[in-house]
């Protein structure tokens, strides 16, 4: 359903096109930790649990127990961007949503100047923590519930969109394809950003993480206007899903 037909204003940091851009970072940078850093996707944690366990099981307790760090650095993120919010909108005239934009921004400038030869978890965690922050901050695409630093559940999605065209193939309603398309397009779009971060990383090295500034940049620029201008009578609404 469209904005204008159910006649909800969506804001700007709920916007389909956002996610889309943010997704592609996602993949870019899940490309960049595995082929650069590490050899690791340090946009979820579920890798990370299973390894742990792994190294438990095998009496590695010492390494086992490494895997807390990229564990807590994602609690530790989503615990700020959960608090942070309210407090930003009481001493700031913009959102939690554009500061927190602009700080994954000069955490990608800072990485850039990281040296390979440095150990991988320093951007290991780094992105660990900003990609917590992002996960719990953007949460759904004009009403639609959304991930944008990985794609488990939009692969679920599609799954079950593509059951409820068997289940519906008798019926004219077929208004859950809207749905179905958008996890379908989130899911070619982070695939996208792989292939794109695969590219800078073979160019550009540890600085192919500075492609990403270019899309957080365009997004940063479009925030502040909504909050100084566009939107600043909604600085108090808060986004779907929160």
């Amino acid at each position: 359903m469209s904005e204008k037909q159910s006649n909800k204003y969506y804001l700007m940091c709920e916007r389909n096109w956002i996610y889309d851009t943010l997704i592609i970072v996602g993949g870019i940078l899940g490309a960049y930790t595995y082929l650069l850093r590490g050899n690791v996707f340090c946009n979820a944690q579920t890798g990370n649990v299973v390894l742990m366990g792994m190294a438990f099981g095998n009496g590695n307790w010492q390494g086992g127990l490494y895997y807390l760090i990229p564990i807590f650095a994602y609690i530790a993120g989503a615990f700020i961007s959960e608090l942070v919010p309210n407090a930003v909108r009481r001493v700031m005239p913009i959102r939690w949503d554009t500061l927190l934009i602009a700080i994954e921004i000069g955490v990608m400038i800072w990485l850039g100047f990281v040296p390979l030869s440095a150990p991988v978890q320093i951007a290991q965690i780094s992105i660990n923590f900003i990609a917590s922050m992002q996960y719990n901050t953007f949460r759904q695409s004009e009403g639609v519930p959304m991930a944008t630093t990985f794609v488990t559940n939009h692969i679920r999605q599609i799954g079950v969109g593509f059951a409820k065209e068997v289940r519906h193939r008798t019926s004219s309603d077929k208004s859950f394809r809207k749905k179905t398309n958008r996890h379908i397009q989130m899911l070619l779009f982070f695939a996208g950003g792989a292939a794109i971060g695969t590219v800078f990383c073979n160019l550009l090295a540890e600085k192919a993480i500075w492609i990403t500034v270019i899309p957080f940049g365009i997004i940063f620029s479009v925030f502040l206007y909504a909050d100084l201008k566009a939107e600043k009578d909604r600085i108090y609404q808060k986004p779907s899903g929160h």
